[in-house]
């Protein structure tokens, strides 16, 4: 009889490592698509007006669509039983078909506007649906993977500051790849699609590494929950509930990053000057991430995160006032607004995970799927209302491709970045006040 191979054990060293570089490498790819598809559609596929309009809208709707198969894929994940898990397959499947996707959507055809737009809504919508299958299960591997609340929040801010760290390197790194890629003296589409390629391919395979390289918490649970009973106990976490309207309604923290390039080339005239200003961003981000488990030790999640919102509405006032011809001012307030983003983005998921965590006590029931699900989902209404709210006012201001740019323009999309991420903040802060947890922490 042949005796059955204990599964290999892997240090939490390691598997920390693996999961920071997973996230390095899926970040890099959420933020080449989220910072850079408007630049490419509008510079180098040179979509209309109209079209933009129609653009704006296939993102809003497909994130919405995408972001509501969040917690099905998490019951996809509570129901999934394999040698491997219930998480890390979902890790290791799906990352060929992101990178592909992701390749894809740089590679629209030159063919006429409305084939274009088929094209690319139905490439936008595949790849948010194969995003969520590797988005999910990778958050809530955090919360299986790392128990100790505090070792978790250790692990999420290092996620987080590598995050930025990606979307530093994407940022600034992307534009000088198109260009070595185009083979040509000017930057054209196609190296835009051969760069991204190149990147998708890379950021999947760090990606990867979280199947390889960590392991799932064992759990008792000998039987699948119903859908119903899934469901039913998500609904009745009420601290969960209000960290997701709280989030949603903060979503003009994504703003800067979803319109900053187009931004800087209505401002500016150059999409470079966007280097600076997401340089700036994520640094504050990165600085954040790695001080935010320190500040937790002195204040309540919940006092963390009401704070950081409401200063960020005074950052993005300040910003407003100041003005966009300032660029030492921009790039200072924006550094400042980068801080209270870290902060938020790290406090977010350590509250989402306490709220599993409260909940399981409360009820018995763990459902990390549908659980850390809600965390993605949050990511992608926030970014859609931020994408659908810069494209109204790019419409407003009637920008596209070769257009003459006037001083009214350049305000009205300038508001866009300041003052709607303010009232965002302000209006975020409002349900984390009624966060309560049945155990002490909060």
């Amino acid at each position: 009889m042949t005796a059955v191979k204990p599964p290999r054990v892997i240090s939490p060293s390691l598997q920390g490592n693996a999961i920071v570089a997973a996230g390095f490498g899926q970040n890099v790819i959420l933020t080449t698509v989220t910072t850079f598809i408007l630049v490419y559609l509008i510079q180098y596929v040179h979509v209309s007006t109209a079209g933009i309009a129609v653009v704006t809208t296939i993102i809003t709707v497909a994130k919405i669509v995408d972001a509501v198969s969040d917690p099905v894929m998490g019951s996809i994940i509570d129901r999934t039983r394999t040698r491997w898990g219930k998480l890390r397959p979902f890790i290791l499947f799906s990352a060929l078909p992101v990178a592909v996707l992701t390749g894809l959507l740089f590679t629209v055809p030159d063919v006429a506007e409305p084939a274009q737009l088929v094209f690319f809504g139905i490439a936008y919508l595949l790849w948010g649906l194969t995003y969520t299958v590797c988005d999910v299960p990778f958050w809530a591997l955090i919360g299986s993977a790392f128990p100790d609340p505090m070792v978790r929040t250790r692990i999420v801010s290092r996620v987080r500051a590598f995050g930025a760290i990606s979307l530093g390197l994407a940022t600034l790194g992307l534009p000088y790849l198109a260009q070595a890629l185009s083979f040509d003296l000017t930057t054209n589409a196609g190296g835009w699609s051969r760069a991204v390629f190149l990147v998708a391919i890379v950021g999947m395979a760090l990606f990867s590494l979280a199947f390889f390289f960590t392991r799932e918490r064992e759990t008792v649970a000998t039987t699948r929950l119903s859908f119903r009973q899934l469901f039913g106990t998500l609904f009745r976490n009420t601290p969960l509930l209000m960290v997701l309207l709280g989030s949603v309604l903060g979503f003009g923290r994504n703003i800067v990053q979803a319109g900053g390039a187009v931004f800087a080339v209505i401002a500016y005239g150059d999409p470079a000057y966007f280097t600076l200003i997401g340089a700036a961003i994520i640094l504050g981000i990165v600085i954040a991430a790695f001080l935010t488990p320190l500040l937790l030790r002195l204040m309540t999640s919940r006092t963390l995160v009401i704070g950081s919102s409401l200063v960020g509405a005074v950052f993005y006032v300040a910003l407003y006032l100041v003005g966009y011809r300032s660029i030492l001012g921009m790039v200072v307030f924006i550094f400042l607004t980068g801080l209270t983003l870290g902060i938020f983005l790290v406090v977010q998921a350590t509250m989402i995970a306490d709220a599993v965590d409260d909940s399981e006590a409360r009820t018995g029931v763990r459902n990390d799927g549908i659980s850390f699900a809600t965390l993605t989902f949050v990511s992608k209404i926030m970014g859609a209302l931020s994408v659908l709210v810069f494209g109204v006012f790019v419409v407003l201001a009637g920008y596209e491709d070769g257009v003459t740019i006037t001083p009214v323009m350049q305000n009205i999309v300038f508001a866009s970045i300041t003052i709607v991420p303010a009232v965002s903040c302000i209006a975020s802060a409002v349900p984390f006040v009624f966060y309560r947890l049945g155990s002490s922490k909060a």
